[in-house]
């Protein structure tokens, strides 16, 4: 027992005595890194301070430097200052002294120009005392001309002005009319002799084409077939074409009727094929037309393109050599349209090479004049007006455009080529043979123009000559006297012209004819 608290109390104090040497160990450990901390701080309190030792000498220098630079530029500037306030100032001594030298001599040319001054005044004083001297002697002189002439000098003026005057009116109505009539005879000349020389040096054919085609056939018996059963072939062929196939007793001939030459040469040369083939049926009359309207089309930009290079035109849009070669197969008045337009574009060229103008443009806007004609689509345009529109639409020279638009007066004429493509077309279509007209429309237009003319008072009979072209109109003298006469032609030239439509141009001739008779038995 006494063992056991004894241990006890050794074990308590031995726990004791650890516990206290543990804390002197604690405590003495403590303390040591105390010091090492202190001695740490100490150290960078130390480096702290020497580095801002040396930054604080390191920016004093950078300091000391820019202060240095600034003050270095700083003179700089002043100098540069001083020395354009240097130059400034000798500038402005020199303007001075130059000043004052222009006054100087300002102030000399003043006192020299007092002195002339007082001279000029002194000669005005002069001339003015003789001029009134002269006033006097020139009033005492028109006085006594009045005496002796019994008139004043103003009716004298009044009436050597109104002698004059009509003098001078008297003169200038002659030299006008001579001068009028001079440039009529000479523009009369000029204009025959050069449409003349333009008609001589084209030559043209006569090309007069008819509305129906007539194919020859070998026998009749190929009627048959190209009829066919119940008549198919021959409706397939007229739809196909749109041409109308007269099939009648004409020994081995079928008529090809339709206003549109181009459908009919289709037509002819399918048929040719077809009846060369031998195969008619509805099937096969379709292939061969539309290969025969395919290979036309290849024809029609062939001829286009011929007529250009011969012609000599180039740089025409491939849509209007296309139109061009179209004419080929178009009729105006049975003239085919494109020798028509081949001699109307021959013609403004030579009558432009005549008047002096370009004949290359003049030819250009002859071949295009009636492209209008041959439209792909319908328009409700007349065809100058159109064509003027295709010729604008592929960029072609305004001249030409207006040229095109104006042919039929239904464009404002802008251009001297105007007038020129308008009157050679008139030549084209007014040469003999080179239109032709059914005569039921020749024979109404030249009853509708004796009509015209007996519709006027005083008019007793009126005939139309030479296919038309002129208009003799014999008037009864007691009614109408010989100035009526002059002024009857003229209206009746201008109705004419403003309500009927013909080619070329028409004579008016007005016949007054007085007749006294007496029988003597």
């Amino acid at each position: 027992m006494d063992s056991t608290i004894l241990l006890i109390i050794v074990g308590v104090v031995a726990l004791v005595a650890g516990l206290i040497v543990g804390k002197l160990i604690f405590a003495k450990n403590t303390q040591h890194k105390i010091a090492e901390a202190e001695q740490q701080a100490q150290k960078i309190i130390a480096d702290a301070q020497t580095n801002a030792e040396t930054i604080k000498k390191e920016k004093m220098l950078e300091a000391k430097e820019k202060f240095v630079q600034l003050k270095s530029e700083h003179d700089r500037e002043v100098l540069d200052r001083n020395r354009k306030i240097g130059e400034n100032e000798n500038r402005i001594k020199q303007k001075e002294i130059s000043i004052n030298q222009k006054e100087a001599t300002l102030d000399k040319h003043l006192k020299e120009n007092e002195a002339i001054k007082e001279n000029l005044n002194r000669q005005i004083e002069v001339i003015n005392v003789k001029r009134t001297e002269l006033e006097k002697h020139q009033e005492e002189h028109i006085r006594r001309l009045e005496k002796v002439a019994q008139l004043s000098a103003e009716d004298a003026r009044n009436q050597l002005i109104e002698s004059l005057k009509q003098e001078a009116q008297t003169r200038a109505l002659g030299m006008q009319q001579e001068i009028i009539d001079d440039a009529r005879q000479k523009a009369n000349k000029e204009a025959r002799k050069i449409i003349i020389q333009s008609i001589q040096r084209t030559a043209a054919e006569q090309a007069i084409e008819n509305s129906i085609t007539v194919f020859n056939l070998e026998s009749d018996e190929i009627k048959g077939q190209i009829i066919g059963r119940e008549g198919r072939n021959i409706r397939a062929i007229e739809a196909a074409t749109g041409v109308d196939l007269i099939v009648d007793d004409t020994p081995e001939a079928i008529v090809l009727s339709s206003f549109d030459p181009l459908r009919r040469e289709i037509a002819r040369i399918s048929l040719q094929r077809l009846v060369a083939d031998g195969r008619i049926h509805p099937a096969r009359i379709e292939e061969v037309v539309e290969k025969t309207r395919r290979q036309i089309e290849e024809q029609i930009a062939e001829i286009g393109e011929r007529t250009v290079i011969e012609l000599g035109i180039h740089g025409l849009h491939k849509e209007l050599v296309r139109i061009v070669g179209k004419m080929r197969f178009r009729s105006s008045y049975g003239q085919n349209l494109l020798m028509h337009s081949r001699e109307v574009a021959n013609l403004c060229a030579t009558m432009a090479a005549e008047l002096g103008m370009n004949p290359k443009l003049a030819k250009r806007a002859g071949l295009l004049h009636d492209i209008g004609k041959v439209p792909d689509e319908e328009s409700e345009l007349s065809h100058a007006l159109l064509g003027a529109r295709l010729a604008e639409k592929y960029g072609e020279n305004p001249a030409v455009v207006n040229a095109i638009g104006a042919h039929h007066d239904e464009m404002e004429m802008q251009y001297v080529i105007s007038p020129i493509i308008q009157a050679c077309d008139a030549i084209s279509g007014a040469r003999p043979g080179a239109r032709r007209e059914i005569m039921q429309q020749y024979l109404q237009r030249i009853k509708e123009l004796e009509n015209l003319a007996m519709t006027y008072q005083g008019v007793e009979k009126a005939y139309a000559i030479q296919a038309g072209r002129e208009l003799r109109v014999i008037v009864e003298a007691e009614k109408v006297t010989d100035a009526d006469s002059d002024r009857l032609s003229f209206e009746i030239a201008q109705k004419i012209q403003t309500e009927m439509t013909y080619p070329g141009q028409i004579k008016v001739t007005v016949i007054r004819e007085k007749r006294a008779v007496n029988v003597a038995r």
